[in-house]
């Protein structure tokens, strides 16, 4: 098959990957001051990596990033949100309460910084490694009906 019909969107889409990217990470360090955070920021880096697997194909996108390390992904940012809350308990505090993390005095915010930051990396993580493993099971199955038959 050839492709040369599509080499348009392919290098516009070559140029738009870095942008989407690096978005995705600027909404992810810009959700302390305003909007955003770790939820957007993975749903926009995992709609990098899908435009990729549109205009490339699915089996690129699988090389590029591969669906065990999706699930790795997904797995980490579940365990890093989740350590931060056990981290605040074996500090002495509640679960998720980041003044515990470094044992600060009232008035203090730096737990809160850090704490953020790790929650969040862990969302990001989260989200995207999920987002991809989702598109990679719908995108990645068998069609039970053949196009010709519709």
């Amino acid at each position: 098959m050839n492709n040369d019909h599509h080499i348009i969107l392919r290098v516009v889409s070559k140029m738009l990957l870095p942008v989407i990217i690096m978005f995705g990470f600027y909404t992810q360090f810009h959700g302390d001051f305003g909007p955003g955070g770790g939820f957007q920021a993975g749903i926009i880096i995992a709609v990098g990596v899908i435009l990729y697997a549109l205009v490339f194909g699915v089996p690129a996108a699988m090389r590029a990033v591969p669906p065990v390390f999706t699930r790795s992904l997904a797995a980490f940012g579940v365990m890093l949100f989740a350590g931060v809350g056990y981290w605040a308990l074996l500090q002495g505090g509640n679960y998720l309460e980041y003044q515990a993390l470094f044992h600060e005095p009232p008035g203090e915010h730096h737990g809160q910084h850090i704490g953020i930051l790790l929650i969040e990396l862990g969302v990001l993580c989260g989200v995207t490694g999920a987002m991809l493993t989702i598109f990679y099971a719908f995108a990645g199955r068998v069609a039970e009906i053949r196009d010709k038959d519709w």
